[in-house]
Protein backbone atom coordinates (compact mmCIF):
# COMPACT_ATOMS: atom_id res chain seq x y z
CA UNK A 1 0.00 0.00 0.00
CA UNK A 2 1.13 3.68 -0.99
CA UNK A 3 0.50 6.63 0.62
CA UNK A 4 1.41 10.62 0.74
CA UNK A 5 3.48 11.32 3.36
CA UNK A 6 1.97 12.93 6.10
CA UNK A 7 2.53 16.25 7.63
CA UNK A 8 4.68 16.09 10.78
CA UNK A 9 2.79 16.60 13.82
CA UNK A 10 3.65 20.07 15.83
CA UNK A 11 3.37 21.00 19.92
CA UNK A 12 0.93 23.63 19.38
CA UNK A 13 -1.19 25.72 22.07
CA UNK A 14 -4.65 25.57 23.36
CA UNK A 15 -7.45 24.57 21.61
CA UNK A 16 -11.37 23.87 21.94
CA UNK A 17 -13.95 21.20 22.34
CA UNK A 18 -13.48 17.86 20.20
CA UNK A 19 -15.35 18.26 16.42
CA UNK A 20 -16.54 14.98 15.19
CA UNK A 21 -15.16 14.14 11.94
CA UNK A 22 -18.27 14.43 10.12
CA UNK A 23 -21.08 12.36 8.96
CA UNK A 24 -19.91 8.68 7.94
CA UNK A 25 -17.34 6.02 9.43
CA UNK A 26 -16.34 2.57 8.73
CA UNK A 27 -19.63 1.35 8.30
CA UNK A 28 -20.84 3.65 6.07
CA UNK A 29 -22.47 2.72 2.68
CA UNK A 30 -20.21 1.13 0.15
CA UNK A 31 -20.54 3.57 -3.39
CA UNK A 32 -19.17 2.32 -6.69
CA UNK A 33 -15.92 1.49 -6.25
CA UNK A 34 -15.42 1.77 -2.67
CA UNK A 35 -17.02 3.15 1.09
CA UNK A 36 -18.03 6.73 0.20
CA UNK A 37 -19.58 9.30 2.92
CA UNK A 38 -19.77 13.17 2.55
CA UNK A 39 -16.31 13.64 3.84
CA UNK A 40 -14.14 11.45 1.99
CA UNK A 41 -14.39 8.22 -0.05
CA UNK A 42 -12.13 5.36 -1.30
CA UNK A 43 -12.10 5.05 -5.05
CA UNK A 44 -11.78 1.29 -6.32
CA UNK A 45 -8.19 1.86 -7.37
CA UNK A 46 -7.40 2.56 -3.65
CA UNK A 47 -6.89 6.65 -4.04
CA UNK A 48 -8.01 8.33 -1.35
CA UNK A 49 -10.71 11.68 -1.54
CA UNK A 50 -11.49 14.25 1.11
CA UNK A 51 -14.40 16.76 0.14
CA UNK A 52 -13.78 19.97 0.88
CA UNK A 53 -15.59 23.03 -0.10
CA UNK A 54 -13.44 24.07 -2.99
CA UNK A 55 -14.04 20.15 -4.19
CA UNK A 56 -12.54 16.52 -4.11
CA UNK A 57 -8.77 15.99 -3.07
CA UNK A 58 -6.61 13.45 -3.00
CA UNK A 59 -4.80 12.61 0.32
CA UNK A 60 -3.20 9.03 0.06
CA UNK A 61 -3.43 5.97 -2.21
CA UNK A 62 -4.59 2.51 -0.32
CA UNK A 63 -4.26 -0.13 -3.34
CA UNK A 64 -5.32 -4.21 -2.76
CA UNK A 65 -6.58 -3.10 0.72
CA UNK A 66 -9.40 -2.91 2.91
CA UNK A 67 -10.74 0.92 2.17
CA UNK A 68 -12.58 1.12 5.48
CA UNK A 69 -9.58 0.52 7.08
CA UNK A 70 -8.18 3.19 4.68
CA UNK A 71 -11.00 5.74 5.45
CA UNK A 72 -10.34 5.22 9.60
CA UNK A 73 -6.56 6.10 9.18
CA UNK A 74 -7.27 9.13 7.83
CA UNK A 75 -9.66 10.00 9.70
CA UNK A 76 -7.60 9.23 12.80
CA UNK A 77 -5.31 11.27 10.88
CA UNK A 78 -7.75 14.43 11.39
CA UNK A 79 -8.71 13.29 15.08
CA UNK A 80 -4.77 14.19 15.35
CA UNK A 81 -5.43 17.68 13.82
CA UNK A 82 -8.57 18.03 16.00
CA UNK A 83 -6.59 17.63 18.94
CA UNK A 84 -3.87 20.24 18.06
CA UNK A 85 -6.60 22.58 17.66
CA UNK A 86 -8.33 21.56 20.75
CA UNK A 87 -4.83 22.41 22.80
CA UNK A 88 -4.33 25.53 21.16
CA UNK A 89 -7.61 27.06 22.05
CA UNK A 90 -6.96 25.95 25.82
CA UNK A 91 -3.81 26.96 25.92
CA UNK A 92 -4.65 30.46 24.64
CA UNK A 93 -7.58 31.05 27.15
CA UNK A 94 -5.40 29.78 29.47
CA UNK A 95 -2.68 32.46 28.76
CA UNK A 96 -0.73 29.34 28.92
CA UNK A 97 0.84 30.77 25.31
CA UNK A 98 2.22 33.82 24.10
CA UNK A 99 0.32 35.74 21.20
CA UNK A 100 3.51 35.43 19.20
CA UNK A 101 3.65 31.89 19.51
CA UNK A 102 0.44 31.23 19.27
CA UNK A 103 0.28 33.39 15.91
CA UNK A 104 3.27 30.90 14.60
CA UNK A 105 1.49 28.10 15.83
CA UNK A 106 -2.36 29.37 13.77
CA UNK A 107 -0.37 29.63 11.14
CA UNK A 108 0.99 26.01 11.03
CA UNK A 109 -2.37 24.99 11.67
CA UNK A 110 -3.59 26.53 8.69
CA UNK A 111 -1.06 25.42 6.22
CA UNK A 112 -1.33 21.90 7.52
CA UNK A 113 -4.95 21.96 7.58
CA UNK A 114 -5.13 23.43 3.62
CA UNK A 115 -2.99 19.84 2.70
CA UNK A 116 -3.56 17.95 5.26
CA UNK A 117 -3.56 13.62 3.91
CA UNK A 118 -6.74 13.55 6.67
CA UNK A 119 -10.22 13.02 6.31
CA UNK A 120 -12.81 14.70 8.31
CA UNK A 121 -14.50 18.61 8.05
CA UNK A 122 -11.51 20.00 7.10
CA UNK A 123 -13.24 23.47 6.69
CA UNK A 124 -15.24 23.46 10.00
CA UNK A 125 -11.13 22.91 11.09
CA UNK A 126 -10.32 25.31 9.16
CA UNK A 127 -12.93 27.90 10.16
CA UNK A 128 -12.25 27.25 14.05
CA UNK A 129 -8.17 27.36 13.42
CA UNK A 130 -9.34 30.89 11.95
CA UNK A 131 -11.73 32.04 14.81
CA UNK A 132 -8.73 31.79 17.30
CA UNK A 133 -7.29 35.57 15.60
CA UNK A 134 -9.43 37.55 17.33
CA UNK A 135 -8.51 35.68 20.79
CA UNK A 136 -4.77 36.43 19.32
CA UNK A 137 -5.12 39.92 18.62
CA UNK A 138 -7.16 40.34 22.29
CA UNK A 139 -4.23 38.39 24.29
CA UNK A 140 -1.87 40.39 22.00
CA UNK A 141 -3.46 43.91 23.20
CA UNK A 142 -3.12 42.60 26.71
CA UNK A 143 0.35 42.07 26.74
CA UNK A 144 1.44 45.51 25.14
CA UNK A 145 -1.02 46.51 27.90
CA UNK A 146 1.26 44.55 30.48
CA UNK A 147 4.57 45.74 28.79
CA UNK A 148 3.33 49.40 28.85
CA UNK A 149 2.57 49.26 32.26
CA UNK A 150 5.68 47.22 33.40
CA UNK A 151 7.86 49.79 31.23
CA UNK A 152 6.13 52.61 33.48
CA UNK A 153 6.69 50.72 36.96
CA UNK A 154 10.68 50.34 35.74
CA UNK A 155 10.83 54.00 34.45
CA UNK A 156 9.65 55.01 37.66
CA UNK A 157 11.88 52.80 39.79
CA UNK A 158 14.83 53.76 37.87
CA UNK A 159 13.94 57.41 37.96
CA UNK A 160 13.46 57.00 41.88
CA UNK A 161 17.38 55.82 41.09
CA UNK A 162 18.46 59.00 39.27
CA UNK A 163 17.21 61.05 42.03
CA UNK A 164 18.82 59.79 44.72
CA UNK A 165 22.00 59.32 42.45
CA UNK A 166 21.90 63.50 41.96
CA UNK A 167 20.95 63.50 45.78
CA UNK A 168 24.03 62.32 46.73
CA UNK A 169 26.30 64.02 43.97
CA UNK A 170 25.15 67.29 45.21
CA UNK A 171 25.83 66.22 48.29
CA UNK A 172 29.55 66.45 50.74
CA UNK A 173 29.18 62.47 51.78
CA UNK A 174 32.94 61.73 50.58
CA UNK A 175 33.30 58.97 52.62
CA UNK A 176 29.76 56.94 51.95
CA UNK A 177 28.92 58.50 48.30
CA UNK A 178 30.65 56.65 45.91
CA UNK A 179 29.70 53.21 47.78
CA UNK A 180 25.88 54.26 47.86
CA UNK A 181 26.34 55.41 44.11
CA UNK A 182 28.08 52.12 43.46
CA UNK A 183 24.96 50.32 44.95
CA UNK A 184 22.21 52.16 43.20
CA UNK A 185 24.37 51.21 40.00
CA UNK A 186 23.89 47.71 40.94
CA UNK A 187 20.35 48.33 41.41
CA UNK A 188 19.81 49.89 37.64
CA UNK A 189 21.27 47.27 36.29
CA UNK A 190 19.11 44.62 37.85
CA UNK A 191 16.05 46.16 36.39
CA UNK A 192 14.64 44.94 32.99
CA UNK A 193 14.79 47.63 29.60
CA UNK A 194 11.11 47.76 28.31
CA UNK A 195 12.14 51.31 27.06
CA UNK A 196 15.25 51.86 25.52
CA UNK A 197 14.81 55.56 23.92
CA UNK A 198 13.13 56.35 27.96
CA UNK A 199 16.29 54.29 29.45
CA UNK A 200 18.91 55.98 27.67
CA UNK A 201 17.89 59.89 29.03
CA UNK A 202 17.66 58.43 32.44
CA UNK A 203 21.06 56.55 32.35
CA UNK A 204 22.43 59.78 31.02
CA UNK A 205 21.11 61.96 34.34
CA UNK A 206 22.49 58.87 36.37
CA UNK A 207 26.26 58.98 34.34
CA UNK A 208 26.20 62.75 34.76
CA UNK A 209 25.40 62.11 38.16
CA UNK A 210 28.54 59.66 39.30
CA UNK A 211 30.38 62.12 37.03
CA UNK A 212 29.56 64.82 38.76
CA UNK A 213 30.13 63.45 41.99
CA UNK A 214 33.20 61.65 41.43
CA UNK A 215 34.65 65.53 40.10
CA UNK A 216 33.63 66.96 43.15
CA UNK A 217 34.82 64.07 45.45
CA UNK A 218 38.45 64.36 43.89
CA UNK A 219 38.47 68.29 44.09
CA UNK A 220 37.48 67.60 48.13
CA UNK A 221 40.52 65.27 48.67
CA UNK A 222 42.92 67.64 46.36
CA UNK A 223 41.90 70.59 48.29
CA UNK A 224 41.99 68.10 51.81
CA UNK A 225 45.36 67.30 51.03
CA UNK A 226 46.51 70.93 49.96
CA UNK A 227 45.19 72.46 53.51
CA UNK A 228 46.60 69.27 55.79
CA UNK A 229 50.41 69.44 54.05
CA UNK A 230 49.95 73.87 54.23
CA UNK A 231 49.14 72.78 58.35
CA UNK A 232 51.83 70.25 58.74
CA UNK A 233 54.12 72.51 57.78
CA UNK A 234 52.51 75.24 60.13
CA UNK A 235 53.09 72.86 62.64
CA UNK A 236 56.41 71.54 62.22
CA UNK A 237 57.01 75.50 62.80
CA UNK A 238 54.94 75.51 65.85
CA UNK A 239 57.10 72.67 66.99
CA UNK A 240 60.36 74.38 66.41
CA UNK A 241 59.25 77.59 68.52
CA UNK A 242 57.90 74.70 71.18
CA UNK A 243 60.93 73.25 71.37
CA UNK A 244 63.26 76.66 71.97
CA UNK A 245 60.92 77.83 74.44
CA UNK A 246 61.09 73.75 76.48
CA UNK A 247 63.87 75.47 78.41
CA UNK A 248 63.28 78.96 79.28
CA UNK A 249 62.93 79.35 82.95
CA UNK A 250 60.76 82.66 82.65
CA UNK A 251 58.02 80.90 83.95
CA UNK A 252 55.33 83.98 83.60
CA UNK A 253 56.07 84.89 80.00
CA UNK A 254 56.89 81.41 78.70
CA UNK A 255 53.40 79.91 79.58
CA UNK A 256 51.92 83.17 77.97
CA UNK A 257 53.93 81.82 75.08
CA UNK A 258 53.31 78.42 75.19
CA UNK A 259 49.19 79.10 75.95
CA UNK A 260 49.56 81.29 72.37
CA UNK A 261 51.72 78.55 70.59
CA UNK A 262 48.13 75.96 71.33
CA UNK A 263 46.15 78.54 69.82
CA UNK A 264 47.62 78.72 66.97
CA UNK A 265 48.56 74.52 66.89
CA UNK A 266 44.51 74.52 66.61
CA UNK A 267 43.84 77.03 64.16
CA UNK A 268 46.34 75.40 61.77
CA UNK A 269 43.95 72.21 61.21
CA UNK A 270 44.70 68.78 61.32
CA UNK A 271 47.10 67.41 59.15
CA UNK A 272 47.42 63.93 57.71
CA UNK A 273 46.00 61.05 59.92
CA UNK A 274 49.53 59.37 59.31
CA UNK A 275 51.21 62.61 60.47
CA UNK A 276 48.74 64.67 63.26
CA UNK A 277 49.78 62.10 65.64
CA UNK A 278 53.51 62.56 65.49
CA UNK A 279 53.29 65.79 65.43
CA UNK A 280 51.56 66.31 68.40
CA UNK A 281 53.99 64.31 70.12
CA UNK A 282 56.48 66.40 69.55
CA UNK A 283 54.55 69.41 70.29
CA UNK A 284 53.54 67.68 73.96
CA UNK A 285 57.16 67.11 74.33
CA UNK A 286 58.16 70.43 74.19
CA UNK A 287 54.94 71.57 76.56
CA UNK A 288 55.84 69.25 79.21
CA UNK A 289 59.43 69.53 79.33
CA UNK A 290 58.82 73.03 80.32
CA UNK A 291 55.80 72.67 82.42
CA UNK A 292 57.31 69.92 83.90
CA UNK A 293 60.23 72.40 84.91
CA UNK A 294 58.26 75.11 86.03
CA UNK A 295 56.07 72.55 88.37
CA UNK A 296 59.17 71.58 90.00
CA UNK A 297 60.72 75.36 90.79
CA UNK A 298 56.92 76.46 91.50
CA UNK A 299 57.04 73.93 93.86
CA UNK A 300 60.34 74.95 95.61
CA UNK A 301 59.03 78.35 95.93
CA UNK A 302 56.17 77.05 97.87
CA UNK A 303 57.89 75.56 100.11
CA UNK A 304 60.36 78.37 100.87
CA UNK A 305 56.37 80.56 101.22
CA UNK A 306 54.63 78.05 103.60
CA UNK A 307 56.23 80.15 106.46
CA UNK A 308 54.83 83.35 104.93
CA UNK A 309 51.86 81.60 104.68
CA UNK A 310 51.32 80.72 108.48
CA UNK A 311 52.74 84.35 109.52
CA UNK A 312 50.03 85.99 107.62
CA UNK A 313 47.32 83.06 109.04
CA UNK A 314 48.20 84.78 112.48
CA UNK A 315 47.72 88.25 111.20
CA UNK A 316 44.54 87.39 109.63
CA UNK A 317 42.97 86.38 112.94
CA UNK A 318 44.43 89.33 114.81
CA UNK A 319 42.25 91.39 111.65
CA UNK A 320 39.02 89.66 111.72
CA UNK A 321 39.07 90.70 115.81
CA UNK A 322 38.47 93.94 115.19
CA UNK A 323 35.23 92.98 113.58
CA UNK A 324 32.75 93.69 114.14
CA UNK A 325 33.45 97.71 114.24
CA UNK A 326 32.54 99.39 117.04
CA UNK A 327 35.30 102.38 116.98
CA UNK A 328 36.23 103.39 113.25
CA UNK A 329 39.55 105.28 114.15
CA UNK A 330 40.65 102.93 116.80
CA UNK A 331 40.00 99.87 114.17
CA UNK A 332 41.79 101.46 111.56
CA UNK A 333 45.07 102.16 112.90
CA UNK A 334 45.34 98.81 114.28
CA UNK A 335 44.62 97.61 110.74
CA UNK A 336 47.27 99.79 109.76
CA UNK A 337 49.73 98.37 111.54
CA UNK A 338 48.53 94.61 110.68
CA UNK A 339 49.13 95.52 107.05
CA UNK A 340 52.82 96.66 107.20
CA UNK A 341 53.74 93.43 109.00
CA UNK A 342 51.37 91.46 106.34
CA UNK A 343 53.65 93.18 103.53
CA UNK A 344 56.43 92.32 105.48
CA UNK A 345 55.15 88.77 105.97
CA UNK A 346 56.21 88.01 102.34
CA UNK A 347 54.82 85.91 99.00
CA UNK A 348 53.05 82.51 100.06
CA UNK A 349 52.39 79.54 98.21
CA UNK A 350 49.79 79.91 95.03
CA UNK A 351 47.12 78.09 96.40
CA UNK A 352 47.00 80.15 99.67
CA UNK A 353 46.95 83.33 98.08
CA UNK A 354 43.42 83.67 96.88
CA UNK A 355 41.80 82.70 100.18
CA UNK A 356 44.62 84.60 102.78
CA UNK A 357 44.37 87.92 100.44
CA UNK A 358 40.54 87.65 100.22
CA UNK A 359 39.98 87.91 104.03
CA UNK A 360 42.35 90.14 105.07
CA UNK A 361 40.52 92.53 101.96
CA UNK A 362 37.13 92.21 103.06
CA UNK A 363 37.88 93.40 107.28
CA UNK A 364 39.47 96.49 105.20
CA UNK A 365 36.44 97.11 102.97
CA UNK A 366 34.30 96.31 106.54
CA UNK A 367 36.66 99.62 108.65
CA UNK A 368 36.58 101.40 105.32
CA UNK A 369 32.43 101.44 105.52
CA UNK A 370 32.18 101.71 109.58
CA UNK A 371 34.73 104.99 108.77
CA UNK A 372 32.32 106.65 105.42
CA UNK A 373 28.79 105.37 108.00
CA UNK A 374 30.45 107.68 111.08
CA UNK A 375 31.70 110.29 108.87
CA UNK A 376 27.86 110.20 107.11
CA UNK A 377 26.38 110.52 110.56
CA UNK A 378 29.07 113.45 111.62
CA UNK A 379 28.96 115.52 108.85
CA UNK A 380 27.69 119.52 109.99
CA UNK A 381 26.36 120.22 106.59
CA UNK A 382 24.05 117.30 106.07
CA UNK A 383 23.19 117.31 110.00
CA UNK A 384 22.25 121.37 108.54
CA UNK A 385 20.26 119.65 105.84
CA UNK A 386 18.39 117.44 107.63
CA UNK A 387 17.53 119.92 110.49
CA UNK A 388 16.02 122.36 107.69
CA UNK A 389 14.00 119.49 106.10
CA UNK A 390 12.34 118.89 109.50
CA UNK A 391 11.53 122.66 110.33
CA UNK A 392 10.23 123.25 106.50
CA UNK A 393 7.85 119.94 106.57
CA UNK A 394 6.47 121.01 110.48
CA UNK A 395 6.04 124.78 108.71
CA UNK A 396 3.98 123.13 105.73
CA UNK A 397 1.93 121.07 108.18
CA UNK A 398 1.28 123.92 110.20
CA UNK A 399 -0.23 125.78 107.25
CA UNK A 400 -2.20 123.39 106.11
CA UNK A 401 -3.72 122.73 109.25
CA UNK A 402 -4.77 126.30 109.39
CA UNK A 403 -6.23 125.78 105.81
CA UNK A 404 -8.12 123.27 106.97
CA UNK A 405 -9.69 125.08 110.01
CA UNK A 406 -10.77 127.76 107.08
CA UNK A 407 -12.25 125.14 105.19
CA UNK A 408 -13.94 124.28 107.38
CA UNK A 409 -16.07 127.24 108.87
CA UNK A 410 -16.79 128.22 104.87
CA UNK A 411 -18.30 124.94 104.39
CA UNK A 412 -15.65 124.32 101.53
CA UNK A 413 -15.27 120.48 101.47
CA UNK A 414 -13.19 120.23 98.36
CA UNK A 415 -10.70 122.54 99.86
CA UNK A 416 -11.20 120.64 103.01
CA UNK A 417 -10.11 117.33 101.13
CA UNK A 418 -6.95 118.49 99.61
CA UNK A 419 -5.86 120.13 102.90
CA UNK A 420 -6.46 117.08 104.89
CA UNK A 421 -4.36 115.10 101.89
CA UNK A 422 -1.56 117.76 102.08
CA UNK A 423 -0.97 117.16 106.07
CA UNK A 424 -1.25 112.93 105.47
CA UNK A 425 1.78 113.43 103.10
CA UNK A 426 3.94 115.82 104.60
CA UNK A 427 3.15 113.93 107.89
CA UNK A 428 4.85 110.57 105.93
CA UNK A 429 7.94 112.28 104.59
CA UNK A 430 8.43 114.73 108.29
CA UNK A 431 8.54 110.90 110.18
CA UNK A 432 11.36 109.93 107.70
CA UNK A 433 13.31 113.83 107.73
CA UNK A 434 13.17 113.52 111.90
CA UNK A 435 14.93 109.87 111.89
CA UNK A 436 17.69 111.20 109.52
CA UNK A 437 17.56 114.17 111.94
CA UNK A 438 18.41 111.82 114.84
CA UNK A 439 21.08 109.97 113.37
CA UNK A 440 23.66 112.84 112.66
CA UNK A 441 22.30 113.65 116.35
CA UNK A 442 23.53 110.61 117.92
Amino acid sequence: MSESPATPDHAIGPGGPDDAIGPGGPDDAIGPGGPDDAIGRVASDGTVYVRTAAGERVVGQWPGGDPVAALTFYRNRYDGLVTQVDLLEKRLASGAVSPQDATRAVGRLRDTIAEAPAVGDLDALAARVEALAPAVERARDVQRADRAARAEQVAAQRKALVVQAEAVAAGKDWAGGAARLSALVEQWKALPRPDKSRDDQLWQRLSAARTSYTKRRRQHFAELDERRKTAAAAKEKLIAEAEQLAGSTDCGTTTRAFRDLMTRWKAAGPARRDQEDALWKRFRAAQDTFFMARDAKTAQTDAAYAANADVKRALLADAEALLPVREPRAAREAFRALATRWDAAGKVPRQDIKDLEGRFSRVDEQIRRAEEDRWRRSNPEAAARAAATVAQLEAAIASAHARLSAAAERGDERAEEQARSDIEAREAWLDQARATHKEFSS
